[in-house]
């Protein structure tokens, strides 16, 4: 665990910003706890995002004639804009627990990777987007693996493929994984564990699993998502940013904190990332439907 100074409240710590290792640990544990992260292409963005070139066809061959002229063809392009938009969370502290600098640093990688993560998951999975250059895939093509999930995931395979697309990344909840590994074939043996006696999904038709609590969305029947993840890409402008504050006024559902008045600091983390796909028909959403 990196060195990590304690906060001399006596010289007041607005807008302190916590030490680069701290941020890079968060980062890291930001990456590791979302399945996008995970299985998507990473691209570096600046602030006002990009404009990427996206192949859209490819040449076609032909056999000829000895002599004869040779066919002319060409790749044909698509322009694909990616904007940033900024996620972030407020958590306040009591200075009684700041004293304790390395519970701090502790409470700041535990909470702060899930939270970011969970939203920028969920928000993929979901149909609002933060922005019109961020692409969600709430309204992609829906496949059940309540049952027979070899033929369903078949199914999913087929779908991707249909489209020009490898399946070739599935992401699932915790909900998702207990239906994979409750797959048995006709000796009622395991499907998709990882090996015997395991409680691990090994990999489903040759694509890796990755199983993620930021994929367990509230009131919902998704459970996963399965897809060509190459054409899937994330960025980011600067990774994590955090900062803290003592002398600010924080506006909660429950009402307003004064830092000051109520000797307490509030960390503050935020990033500024953005989502694209080549196209939607490449993924294909896992539920848990009867």
């Amino acid at each position: 665990m990196p060195e990590f100074t304690p906060i001399d409240i006596n010289r007041g710590t607005t807008n302190v910003v916590l030490p680069e290792e701290v941020a890079s640990e968060i980062w890291a544990a930001t990456l590791e706890e979302s399945a996008f992260m995970q299985l998507a292409r990473k691209i570096q963005l600046p602030g006002n995002g990009l404009t990427v070139q996206t192949i859209t066809g490819e040449p076609v061959a032909d056999w000829v004639d000895e002599t004869a002229a040779k066919p002319v063809s060409m790749h044909t392009f698509g322009r694909k804009a990616i904007t940033p938009y900024k996620l972030a969370v407020i958590e306040p502290f009591s200075m009684e627990f700041v004293r304790d600098a390395a519970k701090l640093y502790a409470e700041c990688v535990r909470r702060a990777p899930y939270a970011l993560a969970k939203k920028f998951d969920q928000t993929i999975l979901g149909t609002t987007a933060p922005g019109s250059n961020f692409d969600v895939l709430g309204d992609a093509t829906t496949i059940s693996i309540a049952s027979n999930q070899y033929q369903q995931f078949l199914a999913a395979d087929a779908a991707i493929t249909a489209a020009n697309g490898i399946m070739n990344g599935i992401a699932l909840s915790p909900a998702g994984k207990s239906l994979v590994l409750g797959a048995l074939d006709g000796q009622q043996r395991p499907l998709f564990t990882a090996g015997v006696e395991s409680n691990t999904v090994g990999n489903i038709l040759g694509a890796p699993v990755q199983v993620k609590k930021a994929l367990a969305i509230p009131n919902s029947n998704i459970v996963g998502i399965a897809g060509d993840f190459d054409d899937a890409l994330y960025g980011t402008v600067e990774g994590v940013k955090m900062a803290i504050s003592d002398q600010a006024t924080l506006t909660t559902e429950q009402g307003t904190i004064n830092l000051w008045q109520q000797n307490m600091i509030a960390v503050r983390w935020e990033i500024e990332v953005g989502f694209s796909v080549k196209d939607k028909a490449e993924f294909v959403l896992l539920t848990n439907e009867a």
